[in-house]
């Protein structure tokens, strides 16, 4: 089990005070204190941790959120910061001491420049939000988490998130341009800019994939691109797992970019058909959902080209789409596959980890054996051409034998990720779900690094504290010059 620190009693015991002066700051509507209201910001989506806040400020402006950093710094009350609470790695699990300043309010499209491609927009906006603000100029924004509907984009700067199409256009980090954001003393910083690169220190790199550890973003200038003039997916499927992920590394290897190449195994095929009917051939143990993107004649010979590429792996069947609808049609399972899981299981732990295509074959064959061991069944549905593994581990949350299974499972999966060579995370972040783990990947001198920075930004440790790093260290002291 993930255990959380012990709430600070003296904190605990001046509640009153320390609501009575936040609410002067956002006023009182913006101040939710109330046990049944708090409840709904008590988990995030690691819905099997559960911890309901001190208090929950929900500030409209930068200058709002300053001032409740400041007072919250003065007197010694820990902050976590929450976007739309899609986190899948506990990144927004509140403690029992810690005011949770939610930026849901902060939602609006600040700037849109189509001659330089950029927008600014708040933290609040949604990922989609973005989109639907250019798309009638043929605009779009590139990273598409599958929570793109809901999550909003200073969640995604926290985790540096990616989605379906950033095999082609990149993660958060690379569709970023500049940030405003508050430190915990309440300073207002702007970092970078309507510019692709900023001078100086790559500030924009430390604060994106941060996880509210360093400061919370306000604001947000964002790549919008052109949109292409038009996709067309196709659908191969394969009699195991392994010669999948051969295939993915054979398209990866050809030196072909296609927009989007994903993975689904015949657990989430099934499930997604049941959901979407969408046509996926059910008698496959795996397949890929690939897409391009161009005119028709560069469609046209991406997908010859790829079917050259699948066919020296004996697919039982391939399909390429002739119409949008057609596109549409195969993609729509993938959508909705979050949920088609859940209507199989209970719950599901959805897992996150990056390895080298290369890998592919022999990650997918363990991960198999160890769900034998285990006796809890995987569903495998992931981003295959960056090699970003999302295995879904079934469970029964009302089990407990059957969560800790689960959870050690879930470990033993990471751990084989660092072990060919990959990383714990690559876009949910770690939070507290992977915090223990953390020494699997980084040495005692690259997290003790890594604490320093986190303590040159937040020396009394009170932003989003718990998350990261493992609970066993101290921090470390960083004394003034």
């Amino acid at each position: 089990m993930i255990a959380l620190p012990e709430p600070k009693p003296e904190v605990l015991a001046r509640r009153d005070a320390i609501l009575a002066g936040i609410a002067p700051l956002v006023g009182p509507e913006a101040v939710i204190d109330e046990p049944h209201c708090l409840r709904a910001y008590e988990s995030d989506g690691l819905a099997s941790y559960r911890q309901a806040p001190l208090a929950v400020v929900l500030p409209e402006t930068t200058e709002q959120v300053a001032a409740v950093l400041r007072f919250c710094r003065r007197e010694g009350v820990r902050v976590v910061p929450r976007g739309a609470g899609t986190s899948l790695s506990g990144g927004a699990l509140p403690l029992a001491d810690a005011v949770v300043i939610g930026l849901m309010r902060m939602n609006r499209i600040l700037t849109i420049d189509y001659v330089d491609r950029v927008a600014t927009v708040q933290a609040g906006v949604t990922n989609l939000g973005i989109t639907a603000a250019v798309a009638k100029k043929s605009f779009f924004y590139a990273p598409d988490p599958s929570s793109q509907l809901a999550c909003m984009i200073g969640g995604n700067i926290a985790m540096n998130s990616g989605g379906a199409h950033c095999l082609k256009y990149g993660v958060t980090a690379n569709n970023v341009l500049g940030l405003t954001i508050v430190t915990i003393e309440g300073e207002i910083l702007a970092l970078g800019g309507a510019h692709l690169d900023a001078a100086g220190y790559d500030w924009l790199g430390i604060l994106t994939g941060s996880e509210g550890q360093l400061a919370i973003v306000t604001e947000v200038t964002v790549r919008i691109l052109r949109a292409s003039e038009g996709t067309r997916a196709m659908l191969a499927a394969f009699r195991s797992n392994e010669v999948a992920g051969a295939c993915v590394a054979a398209i990866i290897g050809s030196g072909i970019i296609p927009v989007a190449l994903e993975f689904m195994d015949r657990p989430a095929i099934h499930a997604c058909e049941a959901f979407a009917h969408a046509g996926y051939p059910l008698d496959a143990e795996a397949m890929l959902i690939i897409e391009v993107e161009g005119n028709q004649a560069e469609q046209d010979d991406l997908l010859a080209r790829l079917g050259e590429i699948t066919r020296r792996f004996d697919p039982s069947s391939v399909r390429v789409a002739a119409t949008p609808e057609e596109s549409a049609a195969i993609w729509k399972g993938r959508k909705g596959a979050f949920g088609a899981v859940g209507r199989i299981s209970p719950d599901y732990l959805c897992m996150d980890g990056v390895i080298p295509t290369s890998q592919l074959p022999r990650v997918l064959r363990r991960i198999g054996e160890m769900s034998s061991a285990y006796g809890l069944a995987v569903a495998n549905i992931f981003h295959a051409g960056d090699g970003n593994l999302h295995p879904l581990i079934l469970f029964d949350a009302n089990d407990p034998q059957s969560m800790a299974k689960a959870e050690e499972f879930g470990a033993e999966i990471l751990k084989l990720c660092v072990a060919v060579g990959g990383c714990l995370t690559g876009e949910h972040g770690v939070g507290v779900e992977k915090r223990d783990l953390m020494p699997v990947q980084f040495s005692p001198a690259d997290l003790d690094q890594q604490r320093r920075v986190k303590s040159a930004f937040d020396p009394d440790w009170l932003l989003n504290p718990s998350k990261v790093f493992p609970l066993t260290v101290a921090p470390p002291v960083v004394r003034a010059a």
